[in-house]
């Protein structure tokens, strides 16, 4: 009798101190709201400032788009002043401090995945990034120092793997996605998808899937079709299994083994917001990716991978 009393307290008293910590929480945001509202009424100078000057610093979502030239091109989320938050930052110093802006995110309209299966060629061009993708089916030997030099400058880069070489190669794979990169479907054995059967694509695709997904445990999103070759049913399969179809804004043509400045040049001087670089794992690739990637990054350009290029996010 006595063990079921302290029971029934000890009850009676998580729900007295739930309900106080509830309470206590919305008097908070009740009094914070009341604040705001006060404010306002009243004809506040700092608050109203910050609300007249709001607009100055809106910028508007940008939805994803099917481009003539460039196909697929991905939204970009748009911002606005969070009003209330900006206030509540610069009410200590009664003054207005543009540092001290807090925004909020204006998420677009039409996504990706809204739209007609259609490739992806570039991100888009707000954003002041250049990707780095390298289609993998060999070159085994050059990529620990690619990763190294990845490392060494802080930059990213989405490895696409062909199925045949993921089975292989099965710790280079792994290697890959434990050193921290992402990785995307290159087919199963590099055929010219354009000309295959539906059929015969879908188990290109769907092996490699399933290869890359039971060695690294990165689930795929994004896939590149060997040569650049497609055609409207593979892009349109592809997406029906959940990956976008990456091809490029700018290609080293490294497999033609030319000097790494040639390289350099090709990268650098077409980059513009928005980029996306193919490459392969080569000698003349390892040795010209970190002087390229300093001259991107000097440029200003972050150097990303796919899933970073094409985030909404700003």
């Amino acid at each position: 009798m006595k063990s079921a009393y302290i029971h029934i307290i000890g009850v009676i008293c998580v729900l007295f101190c739930g309900y106080f910590i509830f309470i206590n929480r919305e008097i908070s945001n009740y009094v914070q709201g009341l604040e705001y509202r006060t404010a306002a009424a009243t004809g506040n100078s700092l608050y109203e400032e910050i609300r007249q000057r709001a607009p100055d610093y809106y910028l508007p979502a940008e939805d994803a788009k099917i481009d003539k030239i460039w196909k697929t091109i991905p939204g970009i989320s748009g911002k606005e002043v969070d009003v209330q938050s900006s206030y509540q930052k610069m009410k200590d110093a009664g003054k207005f401090d543009e540092k001290k802006l807090v925004f909020k995110e204006v998420t677009p309209k039409v996504h990706v995945k809204d739209l007609e299966p259609a490739p992806i060629f570039r991100g888009n061009s707000q954003k002041k990034m250049v990707a780095l993708t390298v289609n993998v089916a060999w070159g085994n030997e050059y990529l620990p120092a690619m990763i190294k030099t990845l490392q060494k400058t802080d930059a990213q880069a989405t490895f696409f793997l062909e199925g045949k070489w993921t089975k292989n190669n099965p710790n280079l794979a792994k290697m890959i996605v434990e050193e921290g990169y992402e990785v995307g479907n290159h087919s199963y054995s590099h055929p010219d998808m354009s000309i295959l059967s539906n059929l015969q694509n879908q188990e290109q695709l769907e092996k490699t899937n399933t290869i890359i997904e039971a060695v690294t445990k990165q689930k795929v999103k994004w896939f590149a079709p060997p040569s650049g070759s497609w055609n409207d049913s593979v892009v349109k399969l592809a997406k029906e299994m959940g990956m976008e179809t990456i091809l490029w804004t700018a290609d080293t043509i490294d497999w033609q083994k030319p000097s790494p400045r040639t390289i350099i040049s090709r990268v650098v001087q077409k980059a513009e917001n928005g980029t996306i670089v193919l490459m392969h794992p080569t000698k003349p690739t390892a040795e010209a990716l970190e002087i390229m990637i300093k001259e991107l990054q000097a440029k200003g350009f972050e150097v990303v991978d796919i899933s970073t290029l094409l985030d909404e996010r700003r």
